[in-house]
C-alpha cells in the first residue's frame, strides 16, 4: 500500500506509530534506573552490568540491517510485532536473572534483537515508505517525538514501579507494557510493491547496499551516527549515577531522563519541520557543534538539581533531532526501496557507539571513581560529528536510482 495515503488513514497511521516508538524507547531507557538497586541486590559490578546494556545496543546495531531487511521485504508490522514479543520475554528474563551471566544474555542478547525488531529504524521507514514525500519530513519528526515521550513518560512511570514494587516487581510490569506494541503495530503495513516508485524495478538488495559502501556520505553518516549513540548511551545509562556522584538527591536523576524525553519532543519536531526547508547536512552540523557547547558548559558549572535540569532540557532539544535529516539524507542520496536496510545500517554506527558509551562510561567509573575522562570523551566526539557531516552529499531531490 505504499504511496500517498488518505489524510485520515495518514493520521490512523502516524498515531499507532508514535505509540509504538513511545513505548519501545520509554521501555529501553528505563534500564539506567535498574543499575542502583540490581546491582546492589546481586552484588555485581556497574561495569557487568554496564557490559549487559552496552552489549544490546550492540547487537542492536547488528541486528538493525537484518531487520530491516526483512521489512523492506515483507513490510514492518511483521517485523515489529515480532519484536514486541522477544522485548517481553527479555524484560522477563532480566527480572529473574540468577546471576550476571545470565542477566547478560537477556538484558544484551534477547533485548538487542527485541529492540532491532521494534525499534524506531523499521518504524520510520515504514512511515516513509507510507507516506508521500511532502509529509515525510514531518513524519518522521513525530515519529521521533514520540520515542522521547516514551522516554519522559515511562521513564518516571518505571521510577514510580520500583519504588512501589521493587525493581523486581517494576520489569514484570515493564514486560506487560511491551506486550501492547502488538496490536498498535497493525497499521504498519507498508509492504512494498514488486516495482518501487523512486527505486529502478531491476535494483536488488545487493546493488543498494554496493552503491551506498561506495559512497562517501554513507560512511560519513555512518561516523557521525556512532558520535550520537555515545551520547545518547553514556547519558541514559551513567547521568543518573553522575547525579548521585554529585550528592543530589534520588530524584533528580529519573528526573534529568525525563526532561531529556519531554524536551526531546519539540527538539525532533522542529527537526522534521527543518529538515524540509533546511539541508539537512548543515542542521546536523549545527545539532551535533551546539552538543559540544552544552556539555563543555555543563562540566564546568556548578553541580546543583537546578543547573542538571537546565541541562537535561536543552540537550533534549539535541537528543534524537539528528533522526529526521540522517533518514533524509539516506533517502535523498539512496532512495527509499530499500532505505530499512540502509538506514538500518547507518544505525548500527549509532549503536556500536552506544557500546562504547554505556561500557566506557563503568569502566572509567569503576577506574577513577569519576566521570571525568567521559564527559571530555564526549565533548571531542561531538567537534568529530560536526566535522565528519560537511563532506556529506545533500541533494534537494531524491535520486530515482540508489
Amino acid at each position: 500500500m505504499p504511496g500517498a495515503a488518505p489524510a485520515q488513514a495518514a493520521r490512523l497511521i502516524l498515531v499507532f506509530a508514535v505509540a509504538t516508538t513511545m513505548l519501545a524507547m520509554g521501555l529501553r531507557q528505563s534500564f539506567g534506573l535498574f543499575l542502583a538497586p540490581m546491582t546492589e541486590h546481586h552484588g555485581w559490578t556497574a561495569s557487568g552490568f554496564g557490559f549487559a546494556v552496552a552489549l544490546q545496543v550492540l547487537l542492536n546495531g547488528l541486528f538493525q540491517p537484518l531487520c530491516g531487511q526483512v521489512a523492506d521485504r515483507f513490510g514492518g508490522r511483521i517485523v515489529v510485532m515480532s519484536g514486541a514479543v522477544l522485548y517481553s520475554g527479555g524484560i522477563l528474563g532480566m527480572a529473574l536473572a540468577p546471576s550476571l551471566p545470565v542477566f547478560t544474555l537477556f538484558a544484551g542478547v534477547v533485548m538487542g534483537v527485541a529492540v532491532s525488531a521494534a525499534g524506531f529504524p523499521v518504524v520510520v521507514a515504514s512511515l516513509t515508505r507510507l507516506l508521500p514525500p511532502e509529509r515525510r519530513g514531518r513524519a518522521v519528526g513525530l515519529g521521533t517525538a514520540g520515542s522521547s515521550f516514551g522516554q519522559f513518560a515511562v521513564v518516571p512511570l518505571s521510577a514510580l514501579m520500583i519504588d512501589g514494587f521493587g525493581w523486581q516487581g517494576a520489569l514484570f510490569g515493564m514486560a506487560a507494557l511491551a506486550l501492547l506494541m502488538l496490536p498498535l503495530s497493525l497499521p504498519l503495513n507498508d509492504r512494498p510493491p514488486a516495482r518501487a516508485p523512486d527505486a529502478a524495478p531491476e535494483q536488488t538488495a545487493r546493488e543498494a547496499l554496493s552503491a551506498a559502501f561506495r559512497s562517501r556520505s554513507f560512511w560519513c553518516l555512518f561516523a557521525g551516527f556512532f558520535v550520537c549513540g555515545l551520547h545518547v548511551s553514556f547519558l541514559t545509562l551513567h547521568l543518573p549515577a553522575f547525579a548521585a556522584l554529585c550528592h543530589l538527591p534520588l530524584h533528580a536523576g529519573a528526573g534529568a531522563i525525563s526532561l531529556i524525553g519531554l524536551f526531546n519532543i519539540a527538539g525532533s519536531l522542529a527537526a522534521g519541520e527543518l529538515v524540509q526547508r533546511w539541508r539537512a547536512r548543515e542542521l546536523l552540523v549545527a545539532i551535533y557543534s551546539a552538543r559540544g557547547v552544552l556539555m563543555a558548559g555543563f562540566l564546568l558549572a556548578p553541580k546543583t538539581v537546578e543547573t542538571l535540569f537546565v541541562f537535561s532540557a536543552l540537550m533534549g532539544l539535541l537528543w534524537l533531532s539528528t533522526v529526521p535529516p540522517t533518514v533524509a539524507l539516506c533517502a535523498r542520496n539512496f532512495g527509499t526501496r530499500w532505505l530499512a536496510t540502509i538506514f538500518g545500517l547507518v544505525f548500527a554506527g549509532h549503536q556500536a557507539g552506544g557500546f562504547l558509551g554505556a561500557w566506557l562510561g563503568g569502566v572509567i567509573l569503576d577506574r577513577t571513581g569519576s566521570y571525568d575522562l567521559m564527559w571530555a570523551v564526549a565533548i571531542l566526539g561531538a567537534a568529530f560529528a560536526a566535522l565528519v557531516h560537511l563532506p556529506v552529499n545533500d541533494p534537494t531531490r531524491r535520486p530515482a536510482v540508489a
